[in-house]
């Protein structure tokens, strides 16, 4: 993990010195790139206790347990596999305040069995939305052509049935043939008339064809 160090001391005109040891702030690089003030270590060296959180997310209740010097942005990893949501996805409210990425979760007063709100983003929601109606048309756009494609395939094989009993000399009734063409040709007109995208165009082009 990469470290940054920074110094601050108070001058009369408010500027920034760097060099001094008062005021001296250290930052670090987390994992994904963000940049964080350095937290204070454990005297003793030994690992910084936990809090067992209770997580809120619409009808779902979780207890997972988390560090308390870790940001805000890092619980909506853990809450990920939980959730289902992308960290993008979801903000995370806390006594009555959406907390940013960068907020940390003792500076903010989370203790053990603190409770936290997960919402979802509406845009994040939205977008899904659309995306399963998609998916649905889609799906119904494959189950009209297939069982069109059924219907013209049984089609053609009654006429195929009539060809070659023209061609062994056998009689067959014009209205017969024609009847059978007049079907098959409301099929490929049905069949046109569905509304595609994607691989279901491709589909629909294959029977048309």
């Amino acid at each position: 993990m990469r470290r940054l160090s920074f110094s601050r001391s108070g001058s009369k005109n408010g500027e920034m010195n760097e060099g001094s040891k008062e005021g001296k702030i250290e930052w670090e690089m987390r994992p994904g790139g963000m940049l964080v003030q350095k937290r204070c270590e454990v005297p003793d060296g030994s690992l910084a206790p936990t809090v067992r959180l209770r997580v809120a997310y619409g009808a779902f209740r979780y207890d997972i347990s988390a560090d308390p010097q870790s940001t805000f942005g890092e619980l909506k990893k853990l809450l990920s596999s939980e959730t289902g949501l992308q960290p993008g996805e979801m903000s995370i409210s806390f006594r009555g305040k959406e907390r940013e990425n960068g907020d940390y979760l003792d500076n903010c007063g989370v203790k053990d069995r603190s409770k936290v709100v997960v919402i979802e983003d509406p845009t994040s929601r939205e977008r899904k939305f659309f995306e399963m109606r998609k998916k649905e048309k889609i799906q119904s756009a494959h189950r009209a052509i297939s069982d069109i494609s059924i219907e013209i395939d049984k089609l053609s094989e009654q006429i195929s049935s009539i060809e070659k009993s023209i061609a062994n000399g056998k009689s067959v009734l014009e209205v017969q043939i024609a009847t059978l063409i007049e079907l098959l040709m409301r099929q490929v007109v049905k069949l046109e008339r569905i509304p595609t995208e994607g691989e279901a165009t491709s589909h629909k082009t294959i029977q048309v064809s």
